[in-house]
């Protein structure tokens, strides 16, 4: 294992972390007056011997278990497609139901996983072992969980092979969509200092749970129905993802950070330094949307999750040097190493001609690759941080005696 470990961040990184002070503004009133309520009080069930990074991982596991399950049940995502009997009369290939109980196991770790993601600072606090490695772990893994939360909403509805979903094609630009507004709060805070926590993720957690719970005991057929204007869930969805993001949390951004550049509380970078964060994400969309839109055999077609879960996972390997970027106080590299494989397999998948077999084997071999890499980043990012921090990252360390008033704060990250 010491061959395979590699120092990532370096002297000047890890010194940036010394003089780090987590700030964040949280203003959703679901968040304020519903669910931190509900997780400090939660918090106090938990023994104080368990480590606020073990609650962390666990809950990021219990994000990737309902992912899994619907990838076990539904890996091509035709189960919430017209029941058989449907789709004869209209010559559409028909899914098969994701039973239940499945819906039911998926709500209940989606829960769970919200939940740890919500007490683990508290829990920090509570314990005194609240340390910059605590809140890099938190917001790392959940750049990760994009993927993870956002993918498992298109099982409900199925691919559009019935007209009341949408296609794979729209369902990878919701992703892409997804993915910048998660920059775009990061890309926030290394402009201004603060993370202004997006209201979205809450609601969209609380929504997903509600969403899995009502397909449990309804099934799929239950959102085949039509709204108002002729329209269907899947589109109505999508609008409001792209609303939410797009129309509310973009132009929030833009605003505070005008904000931060007026008042001079900011970090007042000139233009393109303040910009660099988004090259890297915008160039990985960029072949990414070449390699889908030019190959030869429709690899979207022939396999969305494996593609969705590869973009998800690229991503997660480039925000996570933001997250470091901001945090430590240093410049945000420009081009991320892994745009460079990157780039050459979409060029090899749009322009290579490949056959059916080829291309997939291109796609799974990369999506392996990508796994690999980003977890050898984020196993040496932790080991790197906790020798310079000098703490077990899975065990507490006291740093400074709790105050309760502190416990009751916002506690999404390790502060």
């Amino acid at each position: 294992m010491v061959g395979l470990y590699y120092e990532y961040l370096g002297r000047e990184v890890l010194t940036g972390f010394d003089s780090y002070k987590y700030s964040c503004k949280d203003t959703s009133p679901l968040s304020n007056y519903v669910m931190h309520p509900f997780w400090n009080q939660t918090v106090k069930l938990c023994p104080r011997w368990v480590a606020p990074n073990l609650l962390t991982l666990v809950g990021f596991m219990c994000c990737v278990g309902h992912f899994l399950l619907l990838t076990v049940y539904d890996y091509d995502f035709k189960a919430g497609t017209s029941p058989p009997d449907i789709s004869k009369l209209e010559g559409l290939p028909g899914g098969t139901p994701v039973p239940g109980y499945i819906w039911f196991g998926v709500a209940v770790l989606l829960f769970l996983s919200h939940t740890l993601d919500g007490i683990d600072g508290k829990q920090a606090r509570r314990t005194g072992s609240s340390t910059p490695l605590g809140e890099l772990f938190d917001h790392g893994l959940d750049s990760w969980a994009t993927i993870f939360i956002t993918g498992s909403l298109y099982s409900v509805f199925g691919r559009n092979l019935d007209l009341y979903s949408i296609s794979e094609f729209r369902m990878f630009c919701i992703l892409w969509n997804v993915y910048f507004c998660f920059l775009i709060s990061h890309w926030e805070k290394y402009n201004t200092g603060i993370l202004y926590l997006p209201w979205g993720y809450d609601f969209s957690m609380v929504g997903s749970f509600i969403l899995y719970l009502a397909t449990a005991v309804g099934g799929h057929y239950m959102w085949k129905v039509k709204m108002p204007g002729d329209s269907y869930p899947g589109p109505w969805l999508e609008a409001i993802v792209y609303f939410g993001n797009v129309g509310v949390t973009l132009p929030t951004a833009l605003l505070n950070i005008y904000i931060s550049y007026k008042e001079g509380t900011g970090k007042n970078r000139p233009f393109l330094e303040a910009m660099r964060p988004l090259v890297s994400t915008s160039l990985a969309m960029s072949f990414c949307f070449l390699w889908i839109l030019r190959s030869p055999n429709n690899i979207l077609d022939m396999d969305p999750r494996c593609v969705y879960y590869l973009t998800g996972t690229l991503f997660a390997n480039i925000c996570c040097k933001l997250i470091i970027s901001q945090m430590s106080n240093t410049r945000c590299e420009l081009l991320s190493v892994i745009l460079y494989p990157l780039g050459i397999v979409c060029l090899v998948g749009a322009f290579a001609n490949l056959s059916t077999s080829q291309e997939l084997g291109l796609l799974y071999s990369f999506t392996v690759f990508v796994t690999m890499s980003h977890l050898h980043y984020g196993v040496c990012v932790v080991k790197e941080m906790s020798a310079h921090l000098r703490i077990r990252p899975f065990h507490i360390t006291a740093v400074s005696p709790p105050k309760e008033n502190d416990i009751q704060k916002i506690g999404r990250a390790h502060v």
